[in-house]
């Protein structure tokens, strides 16, 4: 499979791993890392799916993750249950990069997409990192899904690109 297009149904079987955030802000905390059965979840939500290379990276976290929570109110009104972010991280990377942003809810969530076997089986793969992403899945169905092909840019999956989309 190349990519999702929007009318696509989210896919069967994909699974994320994560910490549940704890509302502990100290990045010491480990938690327990645990599965998250995104397509089931995702058929009784509008989620948006937001794929990074790496936490804690420039532009992930200078520019990509600070734009989804500079917009959270936005795109909670827009009817966005929740956000996830993704990356070839281990989980408790990924909780860390959450907490290291001062997300301590459910609000946005931090997953591995461990090996990247989401990422690859959509073929959205750079390497061994998952490609720069965003879709929009609104009750199992994918409403937007665009990739950034140019180094740096969120032109297409930053939060301002998924508001207009929703």
């Amino acid at each position: 499979m190349s990519g999702l297009k929007q009318g696509d149904a989210f896919p069967e079987g994909v699974t994320f791993q994560y910490v549940a955030p704890s509302g502990d802000t100290d990045l010491t905390v480990c938690g327990i890392s645990g599965p998250y059965d995104a397509s089931k979840e995702f058929k009784d939500k509008k989620v948006v799916l937001v794929a990074v290379p790496g936490a804690f990276t420039p532009t992930c976290q200078v520019s990509h993750v600070t734009s989804y929570i500079k917009n959270l109110d936005k795109l909670k009104a827009a009817g966005v249950d929740q956000i996830i972010f993704i990356a070839s991280n281990d989980a408790w990377v990924m909780a860390a990069w959450g907490k290291a942003n001062g997300i301590t809810d459910d609000s946005i969530l931090f997953m591995s997409d461990a090996e990247t076997a989401f990422s690859k089986s959509i073929g959205w793969v750079n390497g061994g990192r998952t490609k720069r992403y965003a879709i929009i899945v609104d009750h199992g169905k994918v409403v937007y899904a665009d990739v950034d092909d140019k180094r740096g840019s969120i032109e297409n999956s930053g939060a301002e690109a998924v508001l207009a989309k929703l």
